[in-house]
This record gives C-alpha cells, sequence and structure tokens, in this order.
C-alpha cells in the first residue's frame, strides 16, 4: 500500500519505518528541514534498538523516503497517518493545534478517496474535528473527495518498540465504515500472524482505549510505589510484597516494581489529559487525581532519602546521578525523575556528577553547564559523597563494588530501581537505602 506518515517524532518515525519493513511505499513528512535531510543520510533523531538499521536498510530499497513537503505525501498515500505531538496545555489538556494544523494540509492538497488515520493520543472527539476541519478545507477549494477519518492508537514502550509493533499484543482501529475497517486489517495482518486480535470498534471508543491503558499502568505503578513508601513505616519488604501481589493473575507482575516514579511522554501526559477530559465533562477523575500526586511525590523520595542521610545540610556534597533517561534503552528526558532529583540537589548546593549511556545530549538541553558530565559510569564515583541511581540500565546492575567503595568519598548508594540486594549491600559496607526495603 501508499503510505503517509506526517511526523518523524518517535511515533511517526517507528510507524513509517515499520510499515515499509513489511513492504509498503511509505513517505514520512515533517517540518523540520535539518532532521530530513539527516534521516535522508540514515542519522536518527532518537535513540531506539534496531531503528536505525531498518531506516537505512528501507531507504535503501526504496520502500522509506523523507521530504518536508506534505502535498507530496497526500498525492501519493491512500493513507495518511497523523503522527504529530499533542503536548499538553498550561491546564493539562492535550494541545492539538499540530494536529489540527496536518488535517488543513490534507483537505488542501487531497485529490481523491483517502484514509486519515490519527496515531498521535488525541482526546476523545479529535476524529470528528479532523473530518470538519478536512471538509472545510474542501469547501474552501469549491471540491468534494470522499474520505475516511480512523483512529488508531500506538501502544509502543520506548527502548522495544520495533518488537512492540512488528508483534503486537492488539491493533486497536476505530472506524465507522466497513470497507475501511478491512483495508485497515489489510494493512496489519502481516503483523499479527500469531493471532493476536485487531479490534474494531467506533472511533471514540479507540480514543478513549489508548487514555485508559496508559492511565491503567500509571495507576499500577503509583500504587505500588505507595505500598513500597508505606512497606519502609510498616517494616514490610516490597519485594516479598511484589511477589505476593503479582502470583495472581488478575494482577500480574508487570508494571509492579517500585522505584522513582515514571516519567517519558505518554504516562504524565495522558493521565493529566485524562483528568482534564473529566473535567469538562464535570467528572473529576480521583483516581488518577491521586496517581498523579502519588507520582510528583515520588520523583523527591530519593532526594529526601539522601537528604536524611546528611541530616538536611547537602551543600558542597558531590552527588554522583547514574542514569538520565526516564527508563532504560531510550534517551528520552521528558519527566524523566533524574531532572526532579538533580534540581532538587542543585537547589541544596550540592554538585552533580552525571552518566547515562545515551542521554547525555538530552540533559544538556536541560541542565547546561549547571552539572558535570561525565563519560563513563565510575567517573562519576570520583570524590562523590554518595551515589544515586536514577534508571535502571543493564550496565548498572553488575557493577564492580570493590571499585564503588574504594571510589566514593563516602559508601552511600540510594537506589532508586531496587536493583541490589540489600543484605549484601550492607554486609560489603554500604550505607544503602532503596525503596520500599528495610533489610
Amino acid at each position: 500500500m501508499k503510505i503517509g506518515v506526517i511526523g518523524t517524532g518517535y511515533v511517526g518515525l517507528v510507524t513509517g519505518t515499520c510499515f515499509a519493513e513489511s513492504g509498503n511505499d511509505v513517505i514520512c513528512v515533517d517540518t523540520d528541514e535539518s532532521k530530513i535531510e539527516r534521516l535522508k543520510k540514515g542519522i536518527i533523531p532518537i535513540y531506539e534498538p534496531g531503528l536505525e538499521e531498518l531506516v537505512k536498510r528501507n531507504t535503501a530499497e526504496e520502500r522509506l523516503s523523507f521530504t518536508t513537503r506534505i502535498e507530496d505525501a497526500v498525492r501519493h498515500a491512500l493513507m495518511l497517518f497523523i503522527a504529530v505531538g499533542t503536548p499538553p496545555g498550561e491546564d493539562g489538556s492535550a494541545d492539538l493545534k499540530h494536529v489540527l494544523a496536518v488535517a488543513r494540509d490534507i483537505g488542501r492538497y487531497m485529490d481523491g478517496f483517502r484514509i486519515i488515520v490519527n496515531k498521535s493520543t488525541v482526546p476523545v472527539g479529535t476524529g470528528d474535528r479532523v473530518r470538519q476541519v478536512i471538509q472545510e478545507e474542501l469547501k474552501k477549494r469549491g471540491e468534494t473527495h470522499p474520505f475516511d477519518v480512523v483512529s488508531n492508537p500506538e501502544f509502543l514502550k520506548e527502548g522495544n518498540a520495533i518488537d512492540d509493533f512488528m508483534k503486537p499484543d492488539r491493533v486497536v482501529i476505530g472506524c465507522d465504515d466497513p470497507r475501511t475497517a478491512e483495508l485497515m486489517k489489510e494493512l496489519y495482518a502481516p503483523f499479527v500472524r500469531t493471532e493476536k486480535p485487531i479490534l474494531i470498534m467506533d472511533v471514540r471508543s479507540s480514543e478513549m482505549t489508548k487514555y485508559a491503558a496508559n492511565a491503567m499502568l500509571a495507576t499500577k505503578i503509583s500504587f505500588m510505589n505507595d505500598i513500597a513508601n508505606l512497606c519502609e513505616l510498616v517494616g514490610a519488604n516490597v519485594d516479598n510484597v511484589r511477589k505476593g501481589i503479582g502470583s495472581d493473575s488478575r494482577i500480574g507482575y508487570q508494571f509492579i516494581f517500585p522505584g522513582a516514579g515514571y516519567g517519558g511522554s505518554c504516562f504524565p501526559k495522558d493521565v493529566q489529559a485524562l483528568i482534564r477530559t473529566g473535567a469538562q465533562h464535570h467528572y473529576p477523575l480521583r483516581i488518577l487525581e491521586a496517581v498523579e500526586a502519588v507520582n510528583q511525590q515520588q520523583k523527591e523520595v530519593l532526594f529526601k532519602k539522601l537528604s536524611k542521610v546528611y541530616q538536611g545540610n547537602l551543600k558542597g556534597k558531590t552527588i554522583a546521578v547514574w542514569g538520565l533517561a526516564f527508563k532504560p534503552n531510550t534517551d528520552d528526558m521528558r519527566e524523566a525523575p533524574s531532572i526532579v532529583i538533580i534540581e532538587k540537589l542543585l537547589a541544596a548546593g550540592a554538585r552533580v556528577q552525571a552518566y547515562d549511556p545515551e542521554a547525555m545530549d538530552e540533559a544538556r538541553k536541560i541542565f547546561g553547564d549547571r552539572i558535570i558530565y561525565v563519560k563513563k559510569s565510575y567517573e562519576a564515583l570520583e570524590k562523590a559523597d554518595a551515589l544515586v541511581i536514577v534508571t535502571e540500565w543493564n550496565e548498572f546492575r553488575r557493577p564492580d563494588f570493590d571499585r564503588i567503595k574504594a571510589t566514593l568519598a563516602r559508601p552511600v548508594i540510594i537506589d532508586g530501581r531496587n536493583i541490589y540486594d540489600p543484605v549484601k549491600m550492607k554486609a560489603a559496607g554500604f550505607e544503602y537505602h532503596s525503596i520500599g526495603r528495610n533489610a
């Protein structure tokens, strides 16, 4: 099929590349000329395992191309995927200006039947607004062309996006026309050969499904963080509690690891947007309001633990930070817990030495020269008064503890991801503090 993908951010680039990998003819569009030029040369603007190789292969085989001219994609493609950003507005609601701008451009240039697919995460009712905008543009031109608007939310995990797209748990398609639904099913057929479901539903239910899924996962994270904090107060071990509840098939083990709070481009934004949608309909979503509040509180937990070690006086202390991205296998620092922790350390007068395998360039955009960036993990420990682990990159899981102890000025470790055994750490002579464990 001939496909156009408007937006070459995280979702758009993965979507376009994976469609090309399955044999489709794909044009990806972006207004950022420098980004498009880099993509044409195989230079990827984000870190996502496996993506660079797929982009280079499909570009070389001429199934994947990049342009700044949206009219080229609109006239080329049967299916046009809108994959632009929907950043949160000041009130937490999703800002649709980019989505609607794309819809206007489609209306300006379409010259026949098109299927317009909302891949961006958008509030319920956005499909109707996209349809209205396109119709308005066609009316200005004095032309009438048939088109359909579809909701097709993404469920990609950063760091595992290629596998998530190529081997999805399910594909959700919001569509009101049976013929369009069949075309969408044909497009996704190569990805569901293991009998994973393609769920056809109405557009508004599809739009709500995306928000509800992310909100549920965020709820599990905040719930477990709340339980972990309570475990510390009552003398329980959250590791045992997690095993005890995760073995219940109704609950499961996914997303019940305690930590320093969730971040990234999806959960914070989508929870806030769903809260705002509820408010607009005079229905407060009290559970999600609590989820958001717990998450903001959790991002301060590691700072509070470290502050307690030094009796509230961190001025002049040097703190090593391992992990800046909001999760492993990405360079994404949007809403990352590390931002809150580092800002509080700096405000307290501490000096920060930071390391992350992939997110150093992103960190520089946020902190500038206010912190020290090192090229190797152990360099961050030199003369440091404590090590704070924020992101659970694999290289942090089995370090040289003797080297860590010898390099730190004081053997203090604040483990925000519970990746070490507290009994072994204390036996090795560390002052070790984790989440929800008292051993």
